[in-house]
């Protein structure tokens, strides 16, 4: 299956900046589950082609600008072909050791109740261990935009009840470690359906370690393993680790961001027929 993806995020400051430093993780990986097509990456114009892998096999471009500006507008846009893999996700150049994907941060450190969600899942096997898992975290929280804040914790979304895919995720990274599953947060993109319905912003979803299969991507949100409609940019520990874009600037305080996704199926005649949802 080919996608189409165009992902503009922008900036705009009050006053006007006079440096700014990105971390962009936007180039979609090269995997067994997925291949790049035509993929480009700008900011305010300026192409940004270098992409060397870091510590988790994901690409990472890095960005620096001096002088005045008040808009900072970062455009990721072009073409990925999926393929349903059954959840499983594999062909990664280069990984960090398991043990790493064991630790709690500041957003997925495990309080007694999600210390108890984990211990009640009643199943062994390790696929059906991690579904039942990814149900009950579904359960757990129930979907509302708003509710939440990128700084919610895995903790504090489950006493709350409400959240999104980001909280979703984190609860079910939590609960796999302290399983003593190896778990990561993903960020990417999400077609909803073949039709081109229902489309999505930048999505998160986890992958959780199975011996003898490898990574296998959980959709907690949606109740499913990731399948050929899924496009996987990143993944970290958490949320902050997983950013598809992080920076720093300097010379202004007030700060307005925008971000728009679009993705859709690619036309066979390389012309993109795209609905948006912001």
């Amino acid at each position: 299956m080919e996608l189409a993806v165009r992902h503009q995020t922008t900036y705009r400051y009050a006053t006007p900046a006079n440096q700014v430093s990105l971390l962009l993780r936007l180039q979609p990986g090269a995997l067994d589950c997925q291949q790049l097509g035509a993929w480009a990456v700008t900011v305010n114009g300026t192409p940004v082609t270098d992409f060397p892998l870091n510590a988790f096999g994901d690409g990472e471009g890095f960005y620096h600008r001096r002088g005045a500006f008040s808009e900072m507008e970062i455009v990721a846009t072009g073409t990925v072909t999926t393929q349903e893999r059954h959840g499983i996700v594999s062909g990664f150049p280069h990984e960090a050791p398991l043990p790493v994907f064991l630790r709690q941060t500041q957003l997925t450190r495990p309080d007694a109740a999600i210390l108890a969600l984990a211990r009640s899942i009643a199943e062994r096997e390790p696929i059906p261990r991690l579904h039942a898992l990814s149900a009950r975290v579904r359960e757990a929280i129930a979907y509302e935009g708003g509710a939440t804040t990128p700084a919610t914790s895995a903790a504090e979304a489950l006493a709350l009840g409400r959240g999104v895919c980001q909280d979703h995720t984190h609860l079910f990274v939590s609960a796999a470690r302290s399983l003593g599953i190896p778990a990561r947060y993903v960020s990417g993109y999400l077609l909803a359906d073949e039709a081109g319905h229902a489309l999505r912003e930048t999505h998160a979803w986890a992958e959780a370690w199975v011996d003898g299969l490898g990574w296998i991507g959980f959709d907690a949100t949606n109740g499913l393993c990731v399948t050929e409609l899924y496009v996987r940019l990143c993944s970290g520990l958490d949320a902050h680790d997983a950013a598809p874009v992080r920076g720093s600037v300097y010379g202004t305080t007030e700060i307005g961001i925008q971000a728009d996704v679009m993705i859709s199926l690619a036309a066979p005649s390389g012309s993109q027929q795209v609905q948006q949802q912001q």
